[in-house]
Formats: structure tokens, sequence, C-alpha cells
């Protein structure tokens, strides 16, 4: 079995890029649910919409990005 060097900068720019694409796909949802909601007056439907639409691209993000992080080593 081999011994992988482990840089702990990569990990840090992982765990900051998995990060920020859940949050920004979460907010992006969230206030694009809200604006809908606002423009058509179904309060809180498409806020539930845009929040979990938003989780799961954000899921769906983080999880390629860390294949394609994988890929590298």
């Amino acid at each position: 079995m081999k011994k992988k060097d482990h840089h702990p900068f990569r990990a840090m720019a992982l765990m900051s890029a998995i990060t920020s694409q859940l949050v920004g796909c979460i907010l992006v949802g969230v206030f694009g649910g809200r604006w809908l909601d606002g423009a058509i007056g179904t309060e809180p439907l498409f806020l539930i919409l845009g929040l979990l639409t938003g989780l799961g691209a954000g899921i769906f993000g983080m999880l390629q990005l860390i294949r394609h992080f994988n890929a590298g080593d």
C-alpha cells in the first residue's frame, strides 16, 4: 500500500469549495423561491421548492467536485 502525500492546502481548498458550492446553491434556490412567491402570491410554496432544489443541486455539485478532486490522485 502506497503512502499518499497529504497536502493540507489542497484539503482546505476542497472544503472551502464544497462549502461555497452548497451555500451558494441553497441561497440561489431560497431567494429565487422568495422572488417567485412574491411575484405569484403563493407564500411558502416556491420558497420550500427552491430550498429543496438548491439543496439537491448543491449536493450534486459537491459530489461532482469530490469526484473531480479524487480523479487527480
